[in-house]
């Protein structure tokens, strides 16, 4: 019974423990959960009681993510100081910012400030990307947000800038592209060249970010404004988006911003 009893406080000890962790924003009905100590990454964005992105927990699946851009200068796995780190926490002015440790391997430091914006209802996301070398780098930002392998995925684009063509099944409908979440037994990634905001529809929500609109040659080399990746089978999707190519004088930083709206589907 004393076993039973001890290993039941622990366990409330370390549900605790865990909760401590993560901090919480909120607009309206939208409740954004992030844990400042796994790479600032977004755990949760929930519209009342219902959830709209991954909960997978193998790595890589699950959460909101951000990195740098192009991916060429670190490939795979993503840097662990930026994607994993244990990021310091600010709270100041209705503002939560979490920032990085210095990556060993690029030399960036991120910051992530979260804020919310209750007239519009969006929750405010503003990322920098600060050169802490002694070099002149050049750099963009890049969001990555894990979504459920249901639903459809939706964008202002021409059909013909979607590339590779064919790969994803994008229909042009009322003015957009549409994706309709399929599975495959191979991964798949696009690259289009969106107009500032990409939009996923599922369980009864309407994620819609927004972001500076890019325009020809400013996106990283082999990049692009907004990229989907379909990872194989029934499991998850990522929907991407990328700021502007950017070169940063040492000690120099870039901001960017994304604007995050969660609302009842129509």
């Amino acid at each position: 019974m004393k076993r039973t009893v001890l290993l039941s406080a622990m366990a409330m000890l370390m549900s605790s423990a865990v909760m401590a962790q993560n901090r919480e924003v909120k607009v309206g009905d939208v409740t954004m959960t992030i844990n400042p100590e796994k790479g600032a990454k977004i755990l949760s964005l929930k519209y009342q009681d219902k959830e709209v992105i991954s909960q997978l927990r193998w790595p890589e699946s699950f959460g909101s993510t951000f990195w740098t851009s192009p991916q060429k200068e670190w490939y795979w796995p993503p840097v662990p100081e930026i994607d994993k780190g244990n990021y310091e926490v600010v709270e100041k002015d209705g503002h939560l910012v979490m920032t990085s440790p210095v990556s060993e391997k690029l030399k960036y430091r991120i910051r992530k400030d979260f804020s919310t914006d209750a007239k519009d209802g969006a929750i405010v996301i503003t990322y920098s990307i600060i050169n802490e070398s002694d070099e002149e780098r050049k750099v963009a930002p890049w969001e990555i947000t894990r979504v459920p392998n249901e639903g459809a995925i939706f964008f202002d684009a021409p059909l013909e800038s979607i590339t590779p063509a064919g790969l994803l099944k994008f229909e042009q409908k009322d003015g957009v592209v549409c994706y309709q979440a399929d599975e495959a037994p191979e991964n798949r990634k696009i690259n289009a060249d969106g107009k500032g905001w990409l939009s996923y529809k599922n369980n009864g929500l309407v994620l819609t970010k927004k972001f500076a609109d890019l325009q020809a040659g400013q996106p990283a080399p082999n990049e692009a404004e907004i990229q989907v990746y379909v990872n194989r089978g029934k499991t998850y999707i990522e929907i991407e988006s990328q700021g502007a190519y950017t070169t940063l004088a040492p000690g120099e930083s870039l901001d960017w911003t994304v604007r995050w709206y969660l609302k009842p589907a129509k």
